[in-house]
């Protein structure tokens, strides 16, 4: 794909006005717009978008060495329906849940269970745990999982039946142990039981998948492309860590719903394209790596290679390319990877340009109070292309200079298409002089 001339923004953030300071002049009297076109808009919809407007205020007065988040085009007047969507309630943030509601699946006995074992963790919450909601719960699930045996495996693919069912088994096995945990009120052993028939239920929401779900566009199709998932494991040298000198983060990509995003990272990853390359931004809000010495991305014979912006969203059967969701006016909608989770994965471009991702990644620290939950402001600008599973919690302890040692995919290979050919890793940076 051609590069584009756009100047590469090292900093993955929301497109930005040309005037900050005069945006948040005006969102006031923006507030004020939105609350008098509420009086013919139903309710709900008025919260979202005030506080949309409230969370842009917001974003905008932050001036620290970080970026300034701003809606797009925020100078000019904005129009109510332009707002960025702010998704509402309290959002799920587990990243292997997110994972299991992305699958391509429709299978409403399973997915019964799912939530209700999900639901679980909000009543171990609760002071003292509330062993009452958990134990409806596990019943919920145990009677679905016996009377719908059958359901549940009439979905699963041909040559992935034995495996379904063994875990089928387990899953009904380890709820019935789960019955009798919450009996005796074992509040440790609840959560452990917990995750273990999560596993099995993931497992077989995965064996429920059939190919791969849609036809990539014809103009993408040249590109590397993930049909399916792949896991990474990620090993980093730590330079200034009090505690430890290196650690692993285990990495989830989904080609089922960003599969030219996922392709690409996986593709560099065989590559050994991060192998050698430091942390280059560690800000709180985010960690971000990718740029390599000789330019802003990867490079095969002198051209730069770039990839279209790519979002997934529920309603469309095969992912939006090229635009993003607030230009084409689905700014109301929640992608299939949202950026919900600590750790959530996703490509770094130039500022106004969607289709200039290359190598550079990023990684969102939830916690930041420019997203808080319910108020995310790149859902939809940013291809979100996977999310950190094991080792989330070194992102907050990572400074710029710390070194990717490795990065190897472990699972998944065989999902790669169209590797890119002829090209050589990066040369890694020089080393710190004594």
């Amino acid at each position: 794909m051609a590069s584009s001339k756009a100047n590469y923004a090292t900093k993955p953030i929301v497109q930005r006005s040309p005037d900050g300071r005069k945006s948040m002049k005006t969102s006031k009297a923006h507030l004020e717009a939105v609350r008098a076109a509420a009086e013919h808009q139903p309710k709900e919809w008025m919260k979202k978008a005030v506080s949309a407007i409230s969370a842009g205020a917001l974003a905008m007065s932050v001036t620290a060495s970080g970026p300034v988040l701003e809606p797009a085009q925020a100078a000019a007047p904005m129009e109510v329906m332009q707002l960025a969507k702010l998704t509402a309630g309290d959002p799920q943030k587990n990243p292997n849940a997110l994972l299991r509601n992305a699958l391509p699946i429709d299978n409403k006995p399973i997915r019964a269970i799912q939530q209700n074992l999900e639901l679980i963790s909000e009543d171990l919450r609760v002071p003292g745990v509330n062993f009452r909601g958990v134990s409806s719960k596990v019943n919920a699930s145990y009677r679905v999982a016996t009377k719908n045996k059958d359901k549940i495996l009439a979905d699963v693919a041909e040559d992935k039946k034995a495996a379904a069912e063994d875990s089928m088994a387990k899953l009904v096995k380890g709820l019935e142990a789960l019955q009798e945990t919450v009996k005796v009120q074992d509040k440790q052993e609840v959560p452990l039981l917990q995750q273990e028939l999560l596993r099995y239920v993931g497992d077989i929401e995965q064996d429920m998948v059939k190919g791969f779900p849609f036809e990539i566009p014809q103009e993408y199709s040249n590109l590397p492309a993930l049909k399916g998932r792949a896991t990474i494991t990620m090993d980093l040298s730590l330079k200034d860590n009090p505690v430890t000198d290196k650690a692993r983060m285990v990495i989830v990509v989904d080609g089922y719903n960003a599969p030219i995003t996922a392709g690409n990272f996986v593709d560099l990853v065989n590559k050994k394209f991060y192998d050698g390359l430091e942390i280059q931004r560690a800000d709180g809000f985010v960690v971000q790596t990718g740029k390599p010495e000789d330019g802003d991305g990867y490079k095969i014979d002198g051209k730069l290679q770039t990839i279209p912006l790519e979002v997934k969203v529920p309603a469309d059967e095969v992912p939006l390319y090229g635009e993003t969701l607030e230009n084409l006016g689905r700014f109301q909608e929640t992608p299939v990877l949202p950026f919900n989770a600590f750790g959530t994965l996703a490509m770094a471009r130039s500022e106004f340009e969607p289709n200039s991702a290359s190598s550079q990644i990023f990684w969102l620290l939830k916690e930041s109070e420019l997203t808080p939950s319910s108020a995310n402001l790149l859902d939809g600008s940013y291809g979100v292309f996977g999310y950190v599973v094991q080792g989330a919690d070194i992102l907050q302890d990572l400074k710029v200079g710390d070194v990717i040692t490795s990065a190897k995919v472990v699972a998944g290979q065989e999902n790669l298409v169209n590797p890119r050919r002829g090209s050589s890793p990066p040369a890694p940076p020089p080393a710190a002089e004594e």
